[in-house]
Formats: structure tokens, sequence, C-alpha cells
């Protein structure tokens, strides 16, 4: 056995892109859209496993946009998804400068929290050792929940 993908499904693609890759930094690896089924599947993969993914097809995440209107409710059951990053600063700012509340932010240089437009809670940690507490990260309370 071996994992493949987690699937994820949004209401506004568009938006979804936007904060999945160009906020969060995964890269789009292939499409399909399935018109007799009515969505689009759209893959992900962080940029250091992109060669794996072009190989083995994962560790990804599939968005799923169903093209009629749906509500979706979630609930923490759920947990969340986890990535690491080369600057933990650097990802919260540019994630921050493009509109995500950061709802735990890296007050130890480790650690840090946010949601996706369709709610999904995404660990960020910080690769190799924790970076040293830095402001305004340090002081920033809690925002909401992840």
């Amino acid at each position: 056995m071996r994992y493949l993908h987690t699937m994820v499904r949004v209401t506004d693609l568009d938006v979804s892109l936007r904060f999945w890759c160009d906020l969060l930094g995964l890269r789009e690896v292939r499409r399909m859209e399935n018109e007799a089924g009515r969505f689009t599947l759209v893959f992900l993969a962080a940029p250091k496993d992109l060669d794996r993914s072009a190989a083995e097809r994962s560790p990804e995440v599939e968005l799923t946009y169903n093209w009629d209107p749906e509500v979706y409710t979630g609930g923490r059951n759920f947990g969340h998804l986890a990535y690491k990053v080369d600057d933990i600063y650097a990802a919260c700012q540019r994630l921050a400068d493009g509109g995500v509340t950061i709802n735990r932010p890296p007050r130890d240089g480790r650690m840090a929290f946010v949601r996706s437009p369709d709610g999904i809670s995404i660990e960020l940690l910080q690769e190799g050792e924790p970076q040293a507490p830095a402001e305004p990260w340090a002081s920033m309370p809690n925002t909401g929940t992840w």
C-alpha cells in the first residue's frame, strides 16, 4: 500500500487555485475535465514532490470542483493537511499579503495554521530547526479555529 492523494471539494476553482498555488506554493500537475460527470479534477503537488508526482502520481492534493453548485459542510474531524516550508515566516507573510488569515501564527518559529477558501485546515512546519521567534509573529494572537 502507498499514499496517493487527498481529495478536497472546492466551491470556486479560481479562488482555490489562487490559494493553493499562488499563495501556498503548490503546483498544478494535471487536470481532468469530465463533461458527463460535470466536474473538474485538479491535482497539485508540492515543489519538492514534483518528480515523485510525475513518476508515481503521489503525493498530491486533488481539488474537485463540481460544476453544479453545492454547499459543503465540514467538521474538525477531518483534521488538516501539513506541509514543510523552507521559511515559515516568508510563507506566512506571502499568505497574509494575499489576504489569508494566519489562524495560528508561527510564534515559535516552527508551526502555523491557515485555512483554504473552503475551510480546509493547513499546517505549515518549518523545515529543519525552528527559526528564532520574530515579530510580528511572536506576539500575534490566534484567530478563529484551525
